[in-house]
């Protein structure tokens, strides 16, 4: 039997930067009532929205991705070169091929990257953020760039009562590399396709093209909320058994940012001090599926509240029904 030779590469990985881009509609919650019978305090009551960015005409995936990976490299501190694959999270790249990581990868100067989209809704950070840390760790490539993306805006069903003010646009990006200590703790994740009806596509492509109209999204918001209250906190739970901490050694926590309340049930399972810093970038980006946790982990860096070095619990979850989540040192 032939003894092939295996891969090898550094013992720990970390995320090096962090960088985000959000559009430049400003949209109120007051923009919606014209669509849905609603009001700005049911809205913000339910939800902690009260408004979101969605794209200009001059914006898209890809402009916002492209300003996402740049801020991130620059931060980073290594050329573009040195980057040797991309990972792109996104439900918004509305191509079933080519894959857009690969464009983005010759945009941004990167050369001969492996490159490659993945679709894991709300979780696909997460979902990246593991593969990257498993890449650098292999020894398959030094330095990842992983992008989560979003343009929601455009699948949004304004007319729905039930899901038209949720969602926003925007990207965020990391670059992932060696590191002399460990900074990405044990991925906790997981699906559940028996619950694929809770969140969906209304019509296929297929469908879409032969009506003449664009699919938007649903969402059976009680059957999601449920399994986020109860299900996911348990996996936050063992997101900090698996990395070997407990909730008082956690200085920030960063939970997908879906709704103000399940992020509220959440902080009540895991009993977290009140010195924790949480996210709640939703109050003013609106849901930005993937992007919602490196958007936040961004602002949260930018405005002070964060600091590079801390400890941060994120966790995603969303249509699949899948989850993942990490404890991670922050960059």
């Amino acid at each position: 039997m032939t003894n092939l030779k295996a891969s090898t590469g550094p013992q720990f990985a970390r995320i090096m930067a962090v960088g985000s881009a959000t559009p430049s509609r400003v949209i109120p919650n007051e923009f919606l009532l014209q669509y849905i019978d609603s009001s700005d305090e049911w809205i913000t009551q339910r939800t902690g929205i009260k408004e979101r960015r969605w794209i200009a005409e001059d914006e898209n995936i890809t402009t916002l991705s492209l300003d996402a990976a740049r801020s991130a490299i620059e931060r980073s501190g290594i050329a573009a070169d040195q980057i040797d694959a991309v990972i792109l999270s996104t439900i918004s790249h509305y191509h079933q091929t080519p894959a857009l990581a690969p464009q983005l990868a010759t945009e941004l100067g990167i050369p001969d990257a492996a490159a490659y989209d993945i679709s894991a809704a709300c979780a696909g950070f997460s979902y990246g953020l593991a593969q990257a840390e498993s890449l650098v760790r292999s020894g398959q490539a030094r330095h990842v760039l992983l992008i989560a993306g979003e343009t929601i805006s455009e699948i949004t069903d304004l007319t729905d009562r039930g899901t038209a003010f949720l969602f926003g646009d925007g990207a965020g990006a990391v670059i992932v590399g060696p590191s002399e200590t460990n900074g990405i703790g044990p991925v906790v994740w997981g699906s559940d396709g028996s619950q694929a009806g809770a969140i969906w596509q209304t019509r296929g492509w297929q469908e879409a093209v032969a009506e003449g109209t664009w699919p938007k999204l649903g969402m059976d918001g009680r059957a999601v909320f449920k399994w986020a209250t109860g299900f996911i906190a348990q996996a936050a739970k063992k997101c900090l058994d698996e990395a070997g901490i407990t909730a008082d050694e956690l200085d920030v926590f960063i939970p997908h940012q879906a709704n103000d309340r399940i992020t509220d049930t959440l902080l009540r399972y895991l009993k977290l001090p009140e010195n924790v810093v949480v996210a709640r970038t939703i109050r003013q980006l609106g849901n930005n599926s993937a992007a919602t946790i490196p958007m936040a982990m961004d602002a949260l860096l930018t405005s002070g509240e964060a600091k590079s070095g801390q400890t941060a619990l994120i966790i995603g979850f969303g249509a699949g029904l899948v989850y993942a989540g990490q404890v991670i040192i922050l960059p």
